[in-house]
């Protein structure tokens, strides 16, 4: 019985006692809170059902526990009930019902801890979507590995989930960058606040050979041609050629986007100019002192935006006014934007965007990712050779390899700093988060190898054996599985997942150190090592599940 299944029967129990009772059962929460006590002698479950219910009914809370207590030992679920304190209720599992929560892993199998929680939800995921200026920096790359897994997640509960990246291909950065790269393949310095770095040389090649203009004596005078309409040229193939390089680097990072979309197209377009005028006839926006305003300050921004200038040009806003309006109009129901440490500011503005056209400012959600920093021998690793002055996604995966870079970015929580030690997360120990995890898997896959040289089956278990303490312990840990994936969903938090698996390679590895799962010597297969055998393989499953939305690879071997 899983935890979500427990809470049913507890919901079930109290209606059926307080009717009897002649009590108004509209008194009992909507959700049931049952968790798993610190203390194991506590019992398996415990609630705190009765002391939520009890002086809404007009009853003493330990009064209405104990009757709980008395019915929910009479089901066949529960083998006790103990009334503790001023009315938590203590619950123990009979083993039938601990044997209920293999027999749904082994059974769901990929798809234990999915749900349809939010089917008929269409979600776009906007993360990453750095500047086309440059390779994928280190907190890029903590969006890649976290918002490609908190789509994993979301899809899970049966959300249809858009990954999308917006490319800022408008404005002075892409001119700077332009320069940049004119300044390389004409063999000039840097520009004043232009972009430096060996991959802006190499970018150049790559402009000049896209156009022609190396080796080619009919096409060589690009350098040649007048100074706009060279830096049109390198403008136009320079954001192709990092666009390319970036697309490539994400996909060997295990990260796919659904929709990649440019700004410079919703200004070409005429959807920018077309929104605005949209919010203008509408009257969400006002115009003073020259300019038409966005009011954000109504929804917690600390003053109002302006929209249009007053030298009748775009503001960057204006864009994401745009840019919402699209994903609005390709059906998404939420907007979720993973952003960076310095975009706090657009959590009020995107959401005045969507009150705008009229939509609940709950349609817009910004998550703010902060900092990422490496550390080796305890010494700051130093900027990257190919970058100049950033840390990259290929640095980052070249020094830990993919699995390593995406667990470890993935199991902090976005809002804290973050330091990564590249000698622990290249260890292979315990102290080694993700070895830790894969190599439970790696172990679980090895034992299923000598199971069957052994001739010993998972097949028909009785699993009501089960029922020494570690492996009572690894049951229940499976059995949190599903509202793990359900809290992850809801909070927008997928490290909740790799701690799970951590959680659970530690029940795994005392449950092996402690109950022998094959027999030994001239031992005879008997149904005991049957029942763990199954055991063995629901926690197997759910490793690899685990692992498998936070993008990371279940070895075999290890």
């Amino acid at each position: 019985m899983t935890p979500a299944a427990l809470a049913d029967l507890l919901h079930a129990v109290a209606v059926d006692v307080l009717t009897e009772r002649g009590l108004d059962t509209a008194v009992l929460p909507d959700t049931v809170t049952v968790e798993r006590p610190r203390n194991p002698e506590h019992g398996d479950y415990a609630t705190n059902l009765a002391l939520r219910s009890a002086k809404k009914a007009g009853v003493a809370p330990a009064e209405l526990a104990g009757w709980l207590a008395t019915r929910l030992e009479d089901t066949d679920a529960i083998a006790t009930a103990e009334v503790a304190g001023p009315g938590f209720l203590n619950l123990r599992l009979a083993a039938d019902a601990q044997a209920g929560i293999v027999d749904a892993v082994l059974t769901a199998g990929e798809a234990y801890g999915h749900t349809d929680a939010l089917t008929g939800q269409a979600i776009n995921l906007e993360f990453v979507s750095a500047n086309p200026t440059g390779p994928i920096h280190l907190g890029g790359t903590r969006w890649a590995a976290v918002g490609d897994a908190l789509g994993r997640v979301l899809a899970s509960q049966g959300a249809a989930v858009t990954r999308e990246y917006y490319v800022n291909d408008a404005g002075a950065q892409i001119d700077r960058f332009a320069e940049s790269l004119l300044a390389a393949a004409e063999g000039r310095p840097v520009p004043e606040n232009g972009y430096g770095g060996a991959y802006v040389a190499e970018v150049a090649q790559k402009v000049l050979k896209a156009s022609g203009g190396v080796g080619d004596s009919s096409t060589a005078g690009l350098l040649d041609q007048p100074e706009d309409e060279k830096l049109a040229a390198f403008k136009r193939l320079g954001v192709e050629a990092m666009l390319e390089e970036m697309r490539a680097s994400l996909e060997s990072f295990g990260t796919h986007f659904d929709v990649w979309s440019s700004e410079q197209a919703l200004h070409s377009s005429g959807a920018v100019e077309r929104s605005v005028q949209q919010l203008k006839d509408e009257n969400a926006l006002y115009f003073a002192d020259g300019a038409w305003w966005l009011r954000s300050s109504d929804h917690g921004d600390d003053k109002d935006r302006v929209v249009i200038k007053s030298d009748g040009r775009p503001a960057y806003i204006a864009g994401d006014i745009a840019y919402y309006r699209d994903k609005r109009a390709r059906g998404a129901d939420l907007a979720i934007y993973m952003l960076g440490a310095d975009h706090h500011g657009y959590i009020h503005r995107l959401k005045a965007v969507a009150a705008a056209f009229g939509d609940d400012p709950a349609r817009v959600e910004v998550l703010i990712g902060q900092l990422v920093s490496l550390v080796r021998d305890g010494q700051p690793v130093k900027m990257s050779k190919r970058a100049g002055t950033i840390i990259t996604l290929e640095d980052l995966v070249d020094a830990v390899g993919v699995d390593a870079a995406r667990y470890t970015l993935a199991r902090s929580s976005v809002d804290q700093v973050l330091e990564i030690d590249l000698d622990l997360i290249s260890s292979r120990t315990n102290e080694n988060p993700v070895f830790y995890v894969q190599y439970a898997h790696a172990r679980l896959a090895s034992l299923a190898r000598n199971a069957a040289d052994l001739g010993v089956s998972a097949e028909n278990p009785d699993l009501a054996l089960l029922t020494h303490p570690r492996e009572g312990d690894l049951i229940r840990t499976l059995g949190e599985f599903p509202r793990v994936l359900s809290s992850a969903a809801a909070l927008r938090e997928p490290h909740r997942v790799a701690r799970y698996l951590e959680e659970l390679a530690g029940a795994y590895h005392r449950f092996y150190d402690t109950c022998r799962v094959l027999p030994q010597g001239d031992e005879e297969p008997s149904a005991i090592h049957t029942a763990r055998l199954a055991l063995c393989s629901a926690a197997r499953q759910v490793l690899a599940n685990g692992l498998g939305l936070l993008g990371v690879s279940a070895p075999e071997r290890m």
